[in-house]
């Protein structure tokens, strides 16, 4: 239902043409964009820093819809749709996964999909690099919940992975690993004093069979579990910051 309603409020930006505020960077006035996914292409989108940012993976998203679409505008604006709708339903089952319940993780996920703040990263095509970012790290964070509730080691690295491919999107996910720290905190309470709250709660009001004490987690070692997330972080402000710098091939509007 989520999904069905936000592609119905968003859908008419399918009949949306192309902006000139850095969709011509981005698409209309870029060949190495029109001639779609090639080896030459796809080495151009990991070496450039044109519109001054280094973000390959965003490339080559606007590099496929050229190879799907051409330059027919209804199919970029398309993809945009998709991956908001996509975003608005991975949010919803993060948070029900993170809080189990249902109603409250409707309402913020709803609020998200439907807010007007969204609006230009569904309409304009330049803002690829928005939702396709965003999916990647409701992602990311997604098996980040599922390491922390003891999952094992293989989705704390594809949490990292899709850290990493997020940021080869759009550099606003450097903020992430700070995230994942708040949700040791709330809701996934794996920080000690919380554990240990409620574990007293729970030997207070269980029958005679005693629940096994949970593992505590200290600050330290919680910070350091992060590290890989803020060292992949750290590269991307490196990165993020040379772009700005030394290209003179800057957007309109960012």
């Amino acid at each position: 239902m989520l999904g069905g309603v936000t592609a119905a409020v968003y859908g008419q930006v399918v009949g949306f043409d192309f902006l000139i505020l850095d969709d011509m960077v981005y698409v209309t006035q870029n060949a190495h964009v029109q001639n779609g996914l090639s080896w030459e292409g796809f080495a151009w989108a990991f070496k450039t820093r044109h519109a001054a940012y280094w973000h390959p993976l965003t490339w080559l998203s606007h590099m496929l819809d050229c190879e799907l679409y051409g330059l027919r505008p209804a199919g970029h604006h398309a993809s945009n749709l998709a991956l908001h709708v996509i975003n608005a339903m991975l949010l919803f089952g993060l948070l029900r996964a993170a809080t189990r319940r249902v109603w409250p993780s409707a309402f913020v996920a709803g609020l998200f999909a439907l807010h007007p703040f969204h609006v230009e990263s569904v309409a304009w095509i330049s803002e690829r690099k928005d939702v396709l970012s965003t999916c990647l790290g409701l992602t990311s964070i997604w098996f980040y919940v599922g390491f922390a509730r003891g999952s094992g080691l293989v989705r704390y690295g594809l949490a990292a992975m899709f850290l990493a491919l997020g940021l080869t999107a759009k550099a606003m996910l450097v903020t992430l690993p700070f995230v994942f720290m708040l949700l040791d905190y709330w809701p996934l309470k794996r920080v000690g004093r919380w554990r240990a709250r409620e574990f007293q709660a729970r030997v207070e009001a269980t029958s005679p069979t005693r629940p096994r004490a949970p593992r505590h987690r200290s600050m330290i070692r919680l910070l350091c579990e992060k590290i890989p997330f803020l060292l992949m972080s750290a590269a991307s402000c490196v990165v993020t910051f040379i772009g700005q710098q030394g290209d003179t091939n800057i957007c309109i509007m960012h």
